[in-house]
This record gives C-alpha cells, structure tokens and sequence, in this order.
C-alpha cells in the first residue's frame, strides 16, 4: 500500500540527471521484441544471399565425408577424424551467418537505450533472491504485458507459418526429386523465405512494443516534487552554501578592487551614497575605465582610501549613479558618458596644474540628473 501510494506520488518527470544516473547502473530501456524482429530479419535476410554459396561448401562437406579410402577402414581414429574435418567445414560454411545474427544482437538492443555497460548490472544483490519480491514480480503489470505478447507472437507467427507452409508445400516435396547438392541450396532459399515471412510478423509487435517500453521506462523513474527539490539543491548547491560562496566572491572582488584603487585618477562621489574610481591611460586605453566602485558603506571606504592616497574627490550625484549602474568594474564607461567624463577629467588635470605661476584656476564642470536620464533609471 505504501509503495502504491509512494508510485502515485511520483508526478514528475526523470531529470537528465536521474536519467544519467540510471544509465550508470546499466538501466536503459530495453525492448526484448526489436532486438528480436531485428535478428529473425537479419538472418533471413544473410539465408537468402548466402543460400548458394552455404549450399555448395556443405555439398562438398557431406561428399568428403562420405568416401572412405580402403586404408581408412584400419585406422580406428579415421572415423573421428573424418568426422571432426566435416563438422569443422559445417561451421565455417555457416560461420558468416552467425557472425550477422552476433551483430544483428548488439545492433538491436542498443537501438533505444544505447551502448551500455555497468557492472552494478551484475553485481549480487539480496533482493534479486527474495521470494516475495520474485512472486510479486510474478504478478506485475509487466510480467502481465510479457504474457500479453508471449501469446499474440505466438498466435501471429503460429498463424503465419501455417499460412505459408500450406502455400509452399509443392516446394518442399520437390526437393526430394532434385539432386543433393541443388537440394541443399534450395532448402536454405526455402528457410530464409519462410523465416523472413514468419518473422516479419514480429515487425509488428515490436512497432507496439517499443513505445510501451519507452513509457515504461520513463514512468519507473518518475520523481516526486521533493526528489527534484534535493537533486537541484544537490546540482547547484544549497541556498546556504551558495550565499556563503557569494559572500567570499565578493570579499575577493573588493579586495582586488581596493589593490587597484591607488592608480586611479579620480572618484566621483555621490557623495555619500556612491563612489566610482575612474582611471585613464591614453596610451593603453581608449576610454576611461572603471576600476573600483561601491554604495553605502563599500563607497565609505573607496572615499577614505582615496583621500590617504591623495586622489581627488569629485562630487558629481547624477554623474556618479550613472556611472555606477551602467559599468561593471574594469570596463570603459559607455559613450554617452564620454563628454561628461572628459570634462571631469579636465578639470582634474587642470587643478593639479592650477598652482604653476601665470595658471588661473580651472571652472568646476556641473551636471544635472537631466543630462543622464537616457542612461540612469
């Protein structure tokens, strides 16, 4: 009862994750029928062009073995020889049709699950031996289905043949007018004939077959809503561990920041609330650059350094909330803030050059928020 109830749980689809996982324990879907379908056609179809050739070699087989030289009949290993020489011939003259029914077996089974190969496949497990798990396995919806298609393939296939036998006998009572060796060729044309009709009848109950097992398979594992919850904690990390990982990030990035800080050129300010370090090198840049900046308490601290390291303070509130909500630390400003920038910077060259004889003192540039309302919200 807990298990059914515990199955209706289930609403969710597999994850990618899920699905991989059960890959790795060699749990694919599998469908016994297509690999079936797939075998029964693919050596009919090796029968039918390899009839002659399979034909030709047996004859010589069979007639080797029957000649008996008059020293042979002497030697008591003679016959075990002989024998051993035909049964070798025999196996070489059918060994291309078993190596397509090989093939056509691991073509088949990896035509909806794949290549896959895992050893907690086959490893011991206690439960596999457990009386009640066998019975109630006995008594499932799948040992259900198997019963299902173990009777329509019989039905379909008994039928078939049946049919087919009724319309080639001629055939088959003729092989006993024809020579051996004709004879031989021409049963092999007649299985691989019968085998491809008969078998063709399997096409159909692996076409129905596939798909319930495609279902199937998805439906076992389905997940319930708290199975994703903990696989995505899991995949991207706890909300906790993620914050925390956040939290060191940015004392790494601030750190880093603070470093460069001393060659900036300037800090706009906010004054209280933002503060953006502009660096510019003509040389190696072709706009000022961004390379540190910070609110509250992080633009505090920006303010304070900047004033130990003698770099100027530049109280400019719209110019600043724009700078700081339009360029990440370490990009150039944007063009519409160029003209702003430069008479910034203007200014601050000027100043520092204000106090040489014969120098007037530099005009303060001003802004509005009027002049940065297509950039800052």
């Amino acid at each position: 009862m807990a298990d059914e109830q515990q199955q209706q749980d289930k609403t969710e689809q597999p994850t990618p994750k899920r699905i991989e996982d059960a890959r790795k324990k060699g749990d694919v879907p599998r469908s016994r029928e297509l690999t079936m379908a797939g075998v029964m056609l693919s050596g009919a179809s090796t029968l039918l062009i390899l009839a002659e050739p399979i034909g030709q070699r047996l004859t010589n087989a069979f007639a080797s073995g029957l000649v008996v030289e008059r020293s042979q009949l002497y030697d008591p290993n003679s016959i075990a020889l002989t024998f051993g020489e035909v049964a070798v011939e025999s196996m070489l003259a059918f060994a291309p049709f078993a190596l397509v029914l090989i093939g056509a077996v691991f073509l088949g089974a990896s035509l909806i699950g794949g290549w896959s190969f895992s050893m907690k496949a086959v490893a011991f497990k206690v439960e596999r031996i457990n009386p009640a798990k066998g019975i109630k396995k006995v008594f499932s919806a799948n040992s259900l289905n198997e019963l299902v298609k173990a009777i329509a393939k019989f039905g379909l296939v008994g039928v078939i043949a049946v049919i087919w036998l009724w319309w080639s006998v001629e055939d088959l009572l003729s092989l006993g007018s024809q020579p051996v060796g004709i004879a031989i060729g021409q049963s092999l044309k007649i299985c691989g004939v019968s085998l491809l009709i008969v078998s063709s009848g399997l096409i159909l109950i692996a076409a129905a077959d596939v798909p319930f097992q495609l279902w199937n398979y998805k439906k076992k594992l389905r997940m319930t809503r708290r199975e994703v919850k903990d696989e995505l904690k899991d995949t991207e990390g706890r909300p906790e561990v993620k914050s925390r990982i956040r939290a060191l990030q940015q004392q790494i990035a601030t750190r880093r920041m603070m470093e460069d800080l001393p060659t900036a050129d300037v800090v706009v300010t906010n004054p209280t609330h933002f503060a953006v370090a502009l660096k510019y090198d003509e040389k190696s840049m072709g706009a000022p650059r961004v390379i540190a900046k910070g609110k509250d308490l992080v633009a505090q601290r920006i303010r304070e350094l900047a004033t130990n390291h003698s770099i100027p303070l530049f109280s400019a509130p719209p110019l600043a909330r724009a700078l700081f909500r339009t360029t990440d630390i370490g990009q150039e400003i944007p063009g519409k803030l160029y003209t702003a920038v430069a008479q910034v910077l203007a200014y601050i060259f000027q100043l520092n050059s204000a106090f040489s004889p014969g120098r007037k003192q530099p005009v303060r540039p001003t802004f509005s928020a009027e002049d940065f309302d297509p950039i800052s919200p």
